[in-house]
């Protein structure tokens, strides 16, 4: 059987007969990671390459899944899961070419909505590691020039 990767999310260290926080209680629960969404989806609003990836008119819903995706992982309420099931991340992320432009470009706007929540240094490379992490992991397709047949673009 295939052990699971560590993920430092909701599991709550025991010393000395003290319960520890998480990861989501160490950086200011919800108001960071709400902070955090807001400051990536207002880039996200201005972006030529990631804005045509959203199809919603408003970006108020995917801003909410996100928030409350990231809130989950990193050990706050189970909300996502409640209403959304599994994330199931890449499959849900399937139907959007996502390549280098777009990791690149999403990891440029989560760049700046990161330094906009002046996380503690320690706990702005845990994040960071995962998102840059998740980028990468989320790439479903080759970049145009590096394919035989062209990237469709998602309009």
């Amino acid at each position: 059987m295939a052990s699971r990767p560590h993920h430092p999310r909701g599991r709550r260290g025991i010393v000395d007969g003290v319960t520890s926080p998480n990861f989501y209680e160490l950086v200011g629960g919800e108001p960071t990671f709400r902070k955090l969404v807001d400051e990536f989806y207002a880039g996200v609003a201005e972006d030529p390459i990631l804005r045509p990836l959203y199809p919603e008119e408003d970006l108020g819903p995917a801003n909410e899944r996100f928030r409350l995706f990231l809130m989950q992982y990193w050990g706050g309420p189970t909300t996502y899961s409640e209403n959304r099931g599994h994330p199931r991340l890449r499959m849900r992320h399937a139907p959007f070419v996502i390549a280098s432009a777009e990791r690149d470009a999403w990891l440029r706007q989560m760049r700046r909505a990161v330094d906009a929540i002046e996380l503690a240094p320690e706990h702005e490379a845990v994040l960071w590691d995962y998102l840059e992490r998740a980028a990468h992991f989320m790439v479903n397709a080759d970049d145009p020039e590096e394919s035989d047949s062209p990237a469709v673009k998602v309009l």
